[in-house]
């Protein structure tokens, strides 16, 4: 019987750290299979790029990307110089390999480092699960979040909420990597946890203080701390953090003194300037975004929070936090994906009591069989989320195309659209212009001669008097017969129903069933004088 428990317990630990390496192999996958990054992305992305390509010295600073596109509101550097440092080791072993030889492979590197420090966040908490739930609870934690198409997908993107979601995650393992009839967790759990949040709402993203709020109300109720020790602990790392990003942000935006996330609150949220992005009804959150990151998690969470008491007390924060973020007008998935994981515990507690009954024949297999077609149409959506998802990056597509078209040809000069800097064309991408990524140790130097613009607001009639030979462009169509098109970039539209799939077909071809419709967003014209002489594709 010893034997017997010892093999059943060994293989319980090959299933969850098969499982913790797939929560990383399905990130990185994500990387590869959609390279290229949007507009929400692009301030960290390039601010690594331009710690990584020019240091971060002060003779440097006025090369750097945010001092000619500065946005709205400035944003801090802290995770962009600790991405940057990162990349640089994990690129120098692979230029080792010959697997680094561009400046687009450092954009995937950079992703892919950011992907590990996410997954490992998560793999803690499967962790902690399975500590406090069980093996079986943390492996159908693992198979959910494995099965919802948001947070693997993203959570490798520059966005400042993927930058802090890694403290976030951690300070949840803080609180819940603890025995099954822990009622409270340790009062080291809670500081650690404290500060991890602060930190994070003070450097990275406001929102989670709301977080931070929620969670500090219920130690305070449920006395797993005292008043004074919340404030003494809070305080200090507040200190801290706002020295860090005051003395990082105030020398790389030359303003001093300078907090990015407390202008970024007093615009956005004091004087209400992200209402001009959008607004949306209170109830967005609960019944758009929520369900939209969640998939078929949503009712299983529901039973868990029904069921278990420890469930009720995870839960109890993260639904306070989402009703504080429901009373502001601007709304968006990514202000509350730091819920997810929490939500996916009481969902994987609520899989396990349905799957674990053990009275009832046609109770046990019903119960099964609702579990299994959960998981399963959440697989299903997260294929069409991701294929649609991989072909709605037009700007990269188009520019990395580009560059492979006219790699022989020298003294290009081509204009950049809007949209096309918007959906992927970033600084990564200008393969054939300085900086080369030889001067940092990376690789060969490409051909001299390029310039890459983005100019923005240019007429037709000043494309046609300006000096490019090439555009990237929104419209086939800039001028008579100034400029010929030579090729055309699709984008994802939407999903039809393909009515010429007949019933009596094979599964793979059901795949069919569903047809993407894509539309052509941007083109790539050539100066009609200036024709190059390679051949066209």
């Amino acid at each position: 019987m010893a034997r017997v428990r010892e093999a059943w317990s060994s293989a319980g630990l090959i299933r969850g750290l098969f499982l913790d390496l797939l929560l990383l192999v399905i990130s990185w996958a994500y990387v590869f299979f959609a390279p290229y990054s949007k507009v929400e992305e692009s301030f960290n992305l390039h601010a690594t790029h331009d710690v990584l390509m020019y240091g971060i010295g002060p003779e440097s600073l006025s090369k750097y990307d945010h001092m000619t596109f500065p946005g709205a509101v400035p944003r801090t550097f802290v995770g962009s110089i600790l991405l940057g440092w990162l990349t640089a080791l994990v690129a120098s072993l692979g230029t080792s390999l010959g697997l680094v030889t561009c400046k687009m492979d450092l954009q995937i590197t950079l992703r892919l480092v950011l992907a590990s420090m996410n997954g490992l966040g998560l793999i803690f908490i499967r962790h902690a699960v399975s500590k406090r739930f069980g093996r079986p609870t943390s492996w159908l934690f693992a198979l959910l979040t494995l099965s919802q198409f948001h947070l693997l997908f993203w959570m490798s993107r520059t966005l400042p909420n993927m930058f802090a979601l890694i403290p976030v995650n951690l300070a949840y393992f803080a609180l819940y990597n603890r025995a099954p009839q822990s009622v409270y967790p340790s009062q080291t759990s809670v500081d650690v946890a404290a500060s991890l949040l602060v930190f994070t709402a003070v450097v990275f993203r406001s929102e989670v203080a709301l977080l931070l709020a929620s969670l500090s109300l219920q130690f305070l109720a449920q006395g797993h701390t005292t008043f004074a020790r919340l404030i003494k602990v809070g305080f200090s790392a507040a200190v801290a953090a706002v020295a860090l990003t005051v003395a990082i942000d105030s020398y790389f935006w030359n303003q001093w003194p300078l907090w990015p996330e407390l202008y970024g609150f007093y615009f956005n949220v004091y004087l209400g300037k992200s209402a001009e992005w959008g607004t949306s009804a209170p109830h967005s959150y609960f019944s758009i975004h929520l369900p939209k990151l969640l998939l078929g998690a949503l009712p299983l969470a529901i039973l868990g929070f029904i069921l278990d008491y420890r469930i009720r007390s995870l839960l109890l924060a993260p639904v306070l936090f989402v009703l504080g973020l429901s009373a502001l007008k601007h709304k968006e998935w990514r202000f509350v994906i730091y819920v997810v994981p929490l939500v996916n515990i009481a969902a994987a507690r609520g899989a396990r009591w349905l799957i674990s009954r053990k009275k009832g024949f046609m109770f046990r297999y019903m119960a099964f069989l609702s579990v299994f077609c959960i998981f399963s149409l959440n697989f299903v959506m997260t294929f069409f989320f991701a294929r649609a998802s991989i072909v709605n990056y037009p700007g990269g597509f188009a520019l990395a195309a580009f560059n492979k078209r006219y790699a022989e040809q020298k003294n290009v000069h081509v204009h950049i659209s809007n949209l096309a800097a918007q959906t992927g064309a970033s600084l990564f991408l200008h393969e054939h212009a300085p900086p080369y990524i030889f001067t940092g140790g990376f690789g060969p130097v490409a051909p001299h001669g390029w310039v890459y613009n983005k100019t923005e607001g240019l007429t037709p009639s000043m494309l046609a008097s300006s000096s490019f030979t090439h555009l990237i462009s929104e419209c086939p169509d800039v001028g008579d017969n100034e400029w010929s098109v030579v090729d055309q970039i699709p984008s994802f539209r939407r999903w039809r129903v393909n009515e010429k799939v007949p019933w009596d077909v094979s599964f793979g071809e059901w795949m069919e069933v569903l047809k993407m419709e894509k539309v052509s967003e941007l083109w790539t014209l050539e100066r009609t004088n200036q024709k190059s002489t390679h051949p066209r594709h």
